[in-house]
């Protein structure tokens, strides 16, 4: 058993340097269909989730005037948002699928998907995913997460995930690897599939009460990235969701949000994992991730 971990660990340690490598071939040879959705513009977003980021950046803005906002789901924290338009989420899937149906080299979204995009390889994460989180998703998680680190999220992952009745039909019960996670439904045409949310890793009760969430398309839900939750069988069509990890290095420099110990560092490049501990010798521009 001990070894077998200690090859999970260096096949862990491996995929940074893989995606790397993926993102320099992408860069130098797929051309987009879309290039415009690359970077982040104001006509992206839905009017209404323009209105929620100026009333969190207005003064005096608090939590129960947020939540006027917002549609809220039992005490678990977890709240449903217009985010996207349609023109946007549709000209997104668009791109998405044509990068899909290239020969490029393409990296699972994470450890539990085993079909969609990590932003990051393709090209989206410096004028897209940053500017979304910093300028419109921060100001929103300063009033529902500040004990989380909502006002200083300062990285992320972002990746899409796609379910098909051929491919992921659905996802069992995990947490995710995020202080707060963003997840927006994108289309396309599918029924079923919904949401359900337990308990918060940190509390776990003997008999968890699980809540339902449906889908909206071009809405987003927010919640905890403890929060222990799962998707449904699909039960027809397809359904692409964007997936933002949001990550607070103030929190998780303190504790680990996966081993939930300090954290024991190894040199990353990029985010990492959201820590930021410098070690020693560093190359600029590298962080640390937890090699647990």
């Amino acid at each position: 058993v001990y070894l077998q971990i200690e090859a999970e660990v260096q096949r862990r340690k491996d995929l940074i340097h893989q995606s790397v490598e993926r993102r320099a071939i992408i860069s130098r040879c797929y051309k987009p269909k879309h290039p415009e959705v690359y970077t982040l513009q104001d006509s992206f977003l839905a009017p209404e989730f323009l209105k929620i980021v100026a009333y969190c950046t207005s003064p005096g803005a608090h939590l129960q005037g947020l939540l006027a906002y917002l549609e809220s789901f039992s005490d678990k924290r977890i709240y449903r948002l217009p985010v996207f338009t349609e023109e946007f989420c549709q000209t997104f899937v668009e791109e998405l699928e044509n990068f899909e149906q290239s020969d490029m080299p393409k990296g699972r979204p994470n450890t539990m998907n085993n079909y969609g995009v990590l932003l990051s390889e393709l090209g989206m994460d410096e004028a897209l995913v940053t500017p979304l989180r910093e300028r419109f998703l921060r100001p929103i998680t300063a009033l529902l997460y500040p004990d989380l680190g909502g006002a200083c999220l300062d990285s992320h992952r972002a990746f899409v995930v796609k379910y098909s009745l051929q491919q992921d039909l659905d996802l069992s019960s995990h947490y995710d690897n995020a202080e707060v996670t963003l997840n927006v439904s994108l289309g396309k045409d599918f029924t079923e599939g919904n949401l359900y949310f337990g308990d918060f890793n940190q509390d776990p009760t003997p008999v968890p009460q699980y809540v339902e969430v449906e889908h909206v398309g071009t809405r987003g839900l927010l919640h905890r990235g403890g929060q222990i939750h799962g998707a449904l069988p699909i039960g027809s069509g397809e359904r692409w969701n964007l997936i933002v990890w949001m990550r607070s290095s103030a929190v998780r420099n303190r504790r680990c949000p996966m081993c939930n110990s300090k954290p024991q560092l190894v040199a990353a490049q990029g985010f990492g994992d959201g820590f930021t501990g410098t070690p020693d010798g560093a190359v600029p521009g590298t962080v640390d991730v937890c090699a647990l």
